[in-house]
């Protein structure tokens, strides 16, 4: 066995639960084989390069084997391996994650406790 579909490869690498989750993320344009849309039934055989959107950034990985069962996690990341590049963008984006500012930081005075609500509604007159 050399090809395999596209969506079983999906759920045997474990990149999705179920075929039926493999095949709605494909028809929404989320996996491309070689840079190309690409439809559940398409074949792919080692050495094609799969993009998968499902988290931010884009996971680029190039199939290195195939197969038609699930198993276990270890098993399934031999699958595949995940280019150079991929690898950098989703370190860089995990940087960039760790250094974003707080969002609540982003109040002038900061974020009212419950006890400056409270004060600001007897304020108010509520």
């Amino acid at each position: 066995m050399d090809k395999i579909r596209l969506d079983k490869w999906l759920w045997a690498a474990r990149f999705y639960k179920t075929r039926s989750l493999a095949v709605q993320e494909i028809g929404k344009g989320r996996v491309l084989v070689n840079d190309q849309p690409a439809k559940p039934a398409r074949e792919v055989a080692p050495g094609d390069l799969v993009t998968v959107r499902k988290e931010d950034p884009a996971l680029h990985v190039r199939v290195m084997a195939v197969s038609g069962v699930r198993g276990p996690a270890p098993v399934a990341r031999q699958l595949y391996e995940e280019t150079p590049e991929s690898v950098a963008a989703r370190e860089r984006a995990a940087e960039m994650r760790r250094l974003a500012p707080e969002p609540a930081l982003g109040i002038e005075a900061g974020r009212p406790t419950k006890r400056d609500r409270r004060l600001i509604d007897q304020m108010r007159g509520k």
